[in-house]
């Protein structure tokens, strides 16, 4: 019923290319001039890191929530590279993405993307920060290299449980205290090199909600429906429309100081969402924010607030690293045989329904719906620089937790 009625309002239904993420090298050399500026660039890499890790991640189970915060993982990764030798930093730079991007200063654009997406107003903190075996000996160069590139410095392990209450209490300073236990047990005893990652998003519309807490319905596939807090406002603006291929919805909805989300709604509760996950890449996504149409909708959203835990490490293989874990080549970090042992991310989300604007009153309520009561798919992109902040899959809300 919802995609009649979309298609009665546009009186089309969009099409969208669906660009691969594979190896062909004419895509990815149309993809780096989609992508103008070294910034815009930058934002495009980590963003197609980011779609590459999420596929990854949910593919594992596909009835599970799954959240990521893919520009801090990028950051810890980015900085162990600079303790490898050139045959496996170009490994970690291809899996990361940074080879489409032709940048001799990657770093100085990577430092400034980072700045960028974190002022205050768009309610991203992150950390990433890479932590050191005790019994290595470690090359101070490695050290101040990146320290002076990323105002962080890398940090030696003492040994014992102190260690992860030393972690755990560096990132919840790093994110205002809203990433509590980052790590929830000790690190692995024989690993050398451990990266942590971490983010906290507490996302402020454009355009307030009037009703906001009241428990409805939410549809779960294979279960009975559950009941979970819900946003509402008629009138609300937002771009909108509808992928015959994807069999879904989308919505954009505006954010405060450029920031946006994209909602990816199947058309049905039993969807299988792989292909629409495999679809996901930051031209198309680009391709979206360009092609969806204004619209004034009855929109309904989930309350999301939780939080979510998770080692990256096994993921590598799928990211085209497998050679790279069985020669990691740290050489840049110390002299002895040092190898990665675990890759801890962990994210924390809130949305409330405060903004800055109210939803305009001097037309009648819209006939148009938009409600998000079965699983779906959400981003939060930076407008600015097109950077993928955080990505989503919500199988059953209920289940979410900080």
């Amino acid at each position: 019923m919802m995609r009649i009625t979309l298609l009665l309002h546009f009186g089309l239904l969009l099409s969208f290319c669906q660009a691969q993420t594979g190896g062909d090298e004419a895509a990815e050399e149309e993809h780096v001039e989609l992508f103008t500026t070294p910034t815009a660039k930058m934002g495009a890499a980590t963003s197609d890191f980011g779609y590459n890790l999420f596929r990854a991640l949910a593919s594992r189970d596909a009835s599970t929530n799954v959240f990521l915060s893919p520009l801090s993982v990028s950051a810890a990764l980015t900085q162990l590279s600079m303790g490898t030798s050139e045959s496996a930093e170009r490994q970690l730079h291809r899996a990361l993405r940074y080879h489409t991007l032709q940048d001799p200063q990657l770093h100085n654009t990577l430092k400034d993307l980072l700045a960028s997406v974190r002022t205050a107003g768009k309610g991203l903190s992150a950390a990433a920060r890479i932590y050191l075996a005790k019994r290595l000996r470690l090359k101070q160069d490695f050290f101040s290299l990146v320290e002076q590139q990323y105002g962080v410095r890398p940090k030696q392990l003492m040994g014992g449980a102190r260690d992860m209450k030393d972690i755990n209490d560096w990132v919840s300073q790093e994110t205002g205290g809203k990433v509590q236990r980052l790590l929830a047990k000790p690190l692995p005893r024989n690993s050398g090199v451990n990266t942590v990652s971490a983010a906290y998003f507490k996302g402020k519309w454009a355009t307030r909600f009037s009703q906001s807490g009241a428990l409805e319905n939410f549809q779960v596939d294979g279960g009975m429906p559950v009941r979970v807090p819900m946003m509402q406002q008629d009138n609300y603006p937002v771009k909108m429309g509808a992928d015959s291929d994807l069999s879904c919805t989308i919505a954009q909805i505006q954010m405060q100081d450029d920031v946006s989300m994209f909602i990816f709604l199947p058309d049905d509760v039993s969807a299988n969402t792989t292909l629409l996950e495999e679809s996901l890449t930051a031209e198309f996504v680009q391709d979206l924010s360009m092609t969806l149409l204004p619209a004034q909708v009855s929109l309904t959203l989930p309350v999301l607030s939780f939080s979510y835990s998770t080692d990256v490490m096994p993921l590598l293989g799928e990211l085209g690293l497998s050679d790279w874990l069985n020669n990691q080549e740290l050489e840049k970090i110390s002299p002895q045989p040092a190898r990665l042992g675990s890759i801890n991310h962990k994210v924390v989300m809130e949305t409330v329904p405060e903004g800055n604007q109210y939803a305009s009153t001097a037309s009648p309520p819209s006939h148009l719906a938009y409600r998000v009561d079965r699983p779906f798919l959400f981003l939060i992109r930076d407008e600015t620089s097109g950077a993928l902040l955080f990505i989503g899959r919500v199988v059953n809300p209920k289940d979410l937790r900080i």
